[in-house]
């Protein structure tokens, strides 16, 4: 896993942490978590990974992704900074 100084600005952080409320795009959760992009996306859609949200637009064949970086925190326990 990523520790402190690791691409992206990552770190293992302790508690009473602040986030800037971005979008951690799937490509980077999934690197995280060791999965690949489609589980990410799946488990958005399906409700099963409490990190954030899948958006289909009525008439669109696509989903769009938001995952949480406090969310994603929570729930890896690696805070990322600065996801623009």
């Amino acid at each position: 896993m990523m520790s402190k100084g690791d691409e992206a600005g990552m770190y293992k952080s302790g508690e009473n942490e602040t986030f800037d409320g971005y979008n951690i795009p799937v490509a980077l959760a999934a690197k995280i978590m060791g999965k690949d992009q489609q589980y990410i996306r799946q488990g958005l859609v399906q409700g099963i990974l409490p990190i954030g949200t899948a958006f289909k637009r009525e008439g669109s064949k696509h989903y769009d992704y938001y995952i949480s970086p406090k969310l994603f925190y929570e729930f890896t326990g690696y805070k990322i900074d600065n996801c623009q």
